[in-house]
């Protein structure tokens, strides 16, 4: 353990509005703007229950934060898109998630768990009968590789997010987070690139809405069923798609035009880079931050994410009116990043993992592959 020096100052008080309190619509309140991002870790048990490696790689992470976002955790079994996935479709998955929910609040965060499905996204291997299902068939050389989900079975996926709520209540969680980004079913259903259905869960975009409405619907109706106090619902989303025909700002704008009206406690907006400007569908010299910020941020806060590395560019993010940040990548480089930027250390933040120290990141053995072996991903070196 680190003892203080009198060489420590205390925070820079620059800092100070990346420590303040934030209360959510439903009444949660945070102790400061800072999130965990929710990353996937592959280090569940095989059976999707949460494994001991999880708890080790998330309890570090959990330390000042405000709120953790856990890795997606897969509302059906033809859901899992990652192996190592934690799941949330059964109720013997709800003790391992009390544990993790617990490891989370007893260093003094919010504990939200991500809700999710990966329709096509999903390997075959790791879903039952190896039946990739989407909102269109989807080929490959004119094989089919993932069929269409039939109307009952769409109905049953938006039931499995409710229920998933439900358990995430029975565990003890502060809330859920409804994963409609980066490339998965719920956004594949919005996505006129991958959904091509004439029914009423397709065909314009008014329908092509329906999908992640009547979820966040689900989701809402049973955390005011189940919960017994505040609970709060948030939601992802990428704003736009690079293919065309795909999801453009236009689109976007859309989309969270109808999602800030649903009382949502936030909406977390996927980015690689939070200063990434708009491609196609809005004003190109402007940030799609700053534009999702101006269309809803007065009816919904936001959080943004994305190579947000040093404790001034979170203050930057603050200062442009986004009231939350969210650390991805930065945690996983420097668990202690919060910790370093309260104590006035932010000058110690670490930018690159080093494989010579292995043991003190934390990582599940599966991470660890994944950052050595994907290079530009997660900043390493030997």
């Amino acid at each position: 353990m680190r003892i203080q020096t009198k060489e420590d100052d205390q925070m820079n008080p620059k800092y100070k509005p990346l420590f303040e309190p934030f209360t959510f619509k439903s009444g949660v309140t945070i102790d400061n703007r800072i999130t965990v991002a929710p990353m996937t870790h592959y280090a569940s048990n095989e059976d999707g229950t949460i494994s001991e490696a999880e708890l080790d790689y998330i309890i570090p992470r959990s330390k000042e934060m405000g709120m953790v976002i856990t890795a997606c955790a897969n509302v059906t079994p033809d859901g899992k898109a990652f192996p190592g996935q934690p799941a949330i479709h059964d109720d013997s998955n709800i003790p391992g998630l009390k544990k993790l929910a617990q490891a989370i609040q007893a260093q003094g965060a919010k504990a939200v768990v991500q809700i999710h499905h990966g329709g096509i996204e999903c390997p075959s291997e790791l879903v039952p009968q190896q039946e990739v299902v989407a909102p269109s068939d989807v080929f490959d050389d004119g094989k089919l590789i993932a069929r269409a989900l039939t109307d009952e079975e769409v109905e049953n996926i938006v039931k499995a997010f409710g229920e998933a709520t439900r358990r995430a209540i029975e565990a003890g969680f502060d809330g859920v987070e409804i994963h409609g980004a980066n490339g998965y079913l719920i956004q594949q259903f919005y996505s006129p690139k991958t959904n091509q259905r004439t029914d009423r869960w397709g065909g314009s975009d008014e329908k092509r809405l329906a999908f992640p409405l009547a979820i966040v619907d689900e989701v809402k109706k049973a955390a005011a069923e189940h919960a017994k106090g505040a609970f709060l619902v948030g939601y992802r989303l990428s704003p736009e798609e690079p293919e065309t025909p795909g999801l453009t700002m236009t689109e976007t704008f859309t989309l969270v035009d109808a999602l800030g009206d649903k009382e949502l406690d936030y909406l977390h907006i996927s980015l690689m880079d939070v200063n990434s400007k708009a491609r196609r569908g809005a004003d190109p010299t402007r940030t799609r931050m700053d534009l999702l910020n101006e269309r809803v941020g007065n009816k919904v806060p936001l959080i943004a994410v994305g190579s947000i590395h040093s404790a001034d560019d979170a203050l930057a993010v603050i200062e442009n009116g986004i009231p939350l940040v969210a650390l991805g990548r930065e945690i996983l480089v420097d668990p202690d990043w919060t910790v370093k930027v309260k104590e006035g250390r932010e000058k110690q933040i670490e930018t690159v993992i080093k494989g010579t120290d292995k043991e003190k990141y934390h990582l599940p053995e599966p991470l660890w592959q994944a950052i050595v072996n994907t290079p530009g991903w997660v900043p390493y070196k030997d």
